[in-house]
């Protein structure tokens, strides 16, 4: 049988030596906000990967909740991740930027002149939290305030951010961008009904409201730079920073996978936050979790679009998954952190090293750049 996990893909035009994406993951290691040296060393010691998605890049100030993430909205952060492009595309990586909103989930202490964060809710995430400043100006984890809902004629606004980010994005050298819909952020404040409390277009009481601010970024990204260098990343059945499930889940989620099968989006990328895994290819967990069911329904409509699916994969598993054509791209997180040369290994059957969550967000080198390969 084919090991198909490490066969090259054609991405809508974007050639992959492998099927195995290197997940988004913030480490907030950009003390200016601004991609740098240590970056760059980063990404490209991981660039054997297929496809590196980039940790969350705002959009704009106003779009960040954690400090020292690399945004893509000035010219030092355009030539910030330039660096980083170059680097990746020197050792034959491919590079997509991920972009990012936060929503309510960030806090006065990040944004510019002390303002409260926006939403399209006014609702405070129970629980949330944000990096931020403390009391005493140190970086913490900072309980996020009840946020500014959105004016309706404030929106556009935000729609023109995404388009002029993911031209901002190209102009860094990425090879294509993934809009993050998924993890309680902007999009999903948007699309749940029991978080968006709006009465206007954008308000949550029909599908087509629901879905519109989405859909309005999809086309915006795409006119600028193209449906194939377009992906995006959704996670149904989170419930993540105070997100509810709802019973309008699975029809929500379906039209907007038909939608993006008609865009012919580069791929959607699909993240398993439900708290469930799969094994002997059922469900495990309560009978009440559709996710994996749920996502054979969004592949169906996708025509074009790739399915990425990150959350709980194994090697194994992911190859069965994409030989049994449910799925056409593996994610891999925290085992990406901890193993720079993650797919030599899982190609090989050599043994993972674990991860220092100590010191996954935040700090210096060590526990970014200081992991070895296999052997070294």
């Amino acid at each position: 049988m084919k090991n198909t996990l490490f066969e090259a893909y054609n991405l809508s035009g974007t050639s992959l030596s492998n099927r195995v994406v290197m997940a988004p993951m913030t480490r907030s290691r950009a003390p200016s906000d601004v991609a740098d040296t240590m970056t760059a060393l980063y990404y490209t010691q991981r660039a054997t990967a297929g496809l590196i998605v980039t940790e969350g890049t705002p959009v704009s100030r106003e779009g960040q909740g954690y400090l020292f993430n690399p945004g893509i909205y000035s010219d030092d952060q355009i030539a910030g991740w330039k660096l980083t492009t170059d680097s990746v595309h020197a050792v034959g990586g491919r590079i997509f930027a991920q972009l990012w909103h936060v929503g309510r989930l960030s806090h006065p202490s990040i944004q510019e002149g002390g303002k409260l964060p926006v939403s399209p809710s006014s609702r405070k995430a129970e629980g949330a939290k944000a990096f931020g400043y403390d009391e005493n100006g140190l970086p913490a984890l900072i309980d996020t305030p009840a946020p500014r809902q959105l004016n309706t004629d404030e929106i556009p606004r935000l729609v023109e951010d995404f388009a002029r980010a993911a031209e901002n994005a190209i102009a860094a050298g990425f090879d294509g961008v993934e809009i993050h819909a998924a993890n309680g952020y902007l999009f999903e404040q948007f699309l749940n009904p029991g978080v968006n409390d709006r009465t206007d277009k954008y308000a949550a009481d029909t599908l087509g409201n629901r879905l519109r601010f989405t859909l309005e970024v999809i086309d915006a990204v795409t006119t600028r730079i193209g449906a194939n260098r377009t992906g995006i990343r959704l996670s149904p059945y989170g419930q993540i920073f105070d997100m509810p499930v709802y019973p309008e889940i699975n029809e929500t989620y379906l039209a907007l996978a038909a939608e993006i099968g008609k865009r012919e989006l580069a791929y959607l990328h699909l993240m398993n936050q439900s708290g469930f895994s799969r094994a002997d290819g059922k469900v495990e967990g309560s009978a009440e979790n559709g996710f994996f069911e749920l996502m054979r329904g969004m592949k169906s409509p996708l025509n074009a679009t790739a399915l990425v699916l990150a959350g709980g994969l194994t090697r194994d598993l992911a190859t069965e998954m994409i030989e049994g054509g449910e799925i056409d791209l593996a994610g891999f997180g925290a085992n990406f952190i901890s193993n720079p040369d993650l797919v030599a290994r899982m190609q090989n059957g050599l043994p993972l090293a674990e991860p220092d969550r100590e010191t996954f967000y935040g700090g210096d080198s060590k526990g970014y750049v200081d992991y070895p390969p296999y052997g070294a």
